[in-house]
């Protein structure tokens, strides 16, 4: 434990939800929900005016719709979720060597090995000086906590939220956590908690008050040692920076069972596209291809084929997930496909080319003359090319409906840049506005209209303030005065 508040922890306030109704004018102060829109989906996100109608994040999207049927379901745009993390993570990294980011909307900043603060007023004054930046530069809110360890900064940033500012003084830990429920504690869920509950602990004081002996008899040597020393508000955890990630990897829940194989096979080839769009854009390879099935009765496969060498050529990605999946039965059903690759490197080996030749050529002389009739598993089937057209059996306005999922982006000819609010028998119905505009009028169009196509998402604020000069240069915020152990007024 520190003596002093100096690890932060940000989080963003319901990243995705806040970032569409930035992006969209017409949605602000009004419920919104991000996630799969299907039967099956899941809530990613929901927006605070929607939490008050009890919608969560992991909820089934159907339940949300039946709590809130009047909010705006929008599918989540990962690109523009990714820019605005990538602008607050510069802020970070301005603050500290030391930055550990735990997802999009979340990391721990450690500001002493950043030489930005020291003790509690500094501490203090960073945090609002972060808040301030964020919201100049993305035009979005953050919660902040500030604390002597990374349990009790991610403690604090909880109760700060949304959009304000919490710092827990070191040496009221103990105090602090006393009362508060064994959830709060890292790596206590509900398996955890009911297993305590059983054994009459539901808050941290008792957890405390039960000694590491008892802890460890019900929970093992590891996991009951390092639970007592939390409960007594010790965490010596260090913030750690970002590292590699070991793999890159896509997959879709359908929204029905896929039982076609020529059907599957074709969205394994566009998973596998995808995954290597992922690759490209992180500038790796990657040497081990990675098929994941789930199927009708929820029983997941996992099938994987190591390559001579890294790669982040398509054509192998593709060719070798297809190879797994012929390895795969799917009788019966597919739920869920995913696609990725581990054994990331910062090369690739150009022999792969010759190796898929040698093993398209090894597999045709292997096959069985194909029985008369329809082929049943896609094995002739050539392999597609990046943004080949689906089966002959999906129409061309399906095909055209895909461009158009809720909430995506789009740019009209005469009527500029806008997003989709649905579609549906052959329509699309659009609203056009911009981050900085009015709300915007609405307008209906076919599915395949000339002057209308997909578009990348806007910035949320056009012309940022520069903060090559951060943390000096941005003012404090305005949002009102913090008193240690107490939450900024928002």
């Amino acid at each position: 434990m520190r003596a002093a508040p100096t690890i932060l922890h940000l989080d963003m306030d319901a990243f995705y939800a806040s970032a569409e109704q930035a992006a969209k004018p017409s949605l602000r102060g009004k419920p919104v929900v991000v996630g799969g829109l299907g039967p099956r989906g899941v809530v990613a996100t929901a927006s605070y005016e929607a939490r008050r109608f009890g919608v969560h994040s992991a909820m089934p999207m159907a339940q949300a719709r039946r709590l809130a049927p009047n909010a705006a379901y929008l599918v989540p745009r990962f690109q523009l979720y990714r820019a605005v993390s990538d602008q607050v993570m510069e802020l970070l990294a301005r603050l500290s060597p030391l930055v550990e980011p735990l997802s999009l909307d979340e990391a721990f900043v450690d500001l002493e090995a950043g030489g930005t603060a020291d003790d509690t007023a500094s501490a203090l004054a960073i945090g609002e000086r972060l808040r301030a930046a964020i919201r100049a530069v993305t035009g979005l809110t953050g919660s902040v906590g500030l604390a002597g360890s990374k349990m009790l900064a991610k403690i604090a940033s909880e109760e700060a939220k949304p959009d304000g500012l919490r710092l827990i003084v070191p040496g009221t830990e103990r105090a602090l956590l006393a009362p508060k429920s064994v959830r709060i504690l890292p790596g206590v869920g509900p398996a955890t908690a009911d297993h305590l509950r059983r054994a009459g602990m539901t808050t941290v004081d008792d957890l405390a008050e039960a000694g590491e002996d008892e802890l460890v008899r019900l929970l093992g040597k590891a996991h009951g040692g390092s639970l007592h020393r939390m409960a007594l508000g010790h965490d010596d955890r260090p913030v750690v920076a970002e590292r590699d990630a070991k793999s890159v990897s896509v997959e879709d829940t359908f929204d029905a069972d896929l039982h076609d194989r020529i059907r599957i096979r074709s969205e394994v080839e566009r998973l596998a596209d995808r995954c290597v769009g992922r690759l490209r854009g992180a500038g790796r390879s990657g040497r081990t291809v990675v098929l994941k099935v789930r199927r009708y009765d929820f029983s997941t496969l996992t099938r994987s084929e190591t390559l001579r060498g890294p790669t982040d050529d398509p054509v192998v990605v593709r060719e070798a997930a297809a190879r797994l999946l012929e390895a795969v039965d799917t009788t019966g059903g597919v739920r869920l496909l995913g696609v990725g690759v581990s054994g990331l490197a910062d090369y690739t080996q150009e022999d792969l080319f010759a190796q898929a030749a040698e093993e398209r050529a090894a597999g045709e002389q292997a096959k069985e003359p194909p029985a008369p009739g329809p082929v049943d598993d896609g094995g002739a089937e050539p392999p597609a090319e990046s943004g080949a057209e689906p089966p002959e059996t999906e129409t061309a306005e399906l095909r055209a409906a895909r461009h158009w999922s809720a909430g995506h982006d789009v740019h009209h000819t005469a009527y500029g840049h806008g997003w989709v609010q649905g579609s549906g028998v052959g329509r699309v119905t659009v609203r056009f506005e911009e981050p900085e505009s009015a709300p915007g009028r609405v307008r209906t169009f076919r599915v395949d209209d000339p002057q209308l196509r997909p578009a990348d998402p806007l910035p949320l604020v056009r012309n940022p303030p520069d903060y090559s000069s951060w943390p000096a240069s941005l003012p404090k915020s305005r949002s009102g005065g913090t008193s240690p152990g107490g939450e900024s007024s928002p």
